[in-house]
């Protein structure tokens, strides 16, 4: 089984908030995660966009679980996945 740490989306037209999750690779987007490792709010101040789980998302990198581009960026940004 793949597993890949990506977005959930969440809310309503024009005001999206998201979940990062980690998921099948196969599942679809809005489907059951194994795990909610974090939350990523674009709409919100700077300071409040993005609450992570560190700890979980470090579990779950070294398990093998592969970020998607976005998520990546986002972890990139709060210095908690490098390449």
């Amino acid at each position: 089984m793949s597993v890949k740490i990506r977005l959930k989306k969440f809310g309503t037209k024009k005001r999206p908030y998201y979940r990062i999750v980690v998921m099948d690779a196969k599942a679809p987007r809005d489907g059951r995660p194994i795990e909610e490792v974090g939350l990523y709010h674009p709409i919100e101040a700077a300071d409040k966009q993005v609450r992570l789980n560190e700890p979980k998302i470090q579990e779950w990198l070294g398990k093998g679980a592969r970020p998607t581009t976005t998520v990546k960026k986002i972890l990139n940004k709060n210095k908690i996945y490098l390449p």
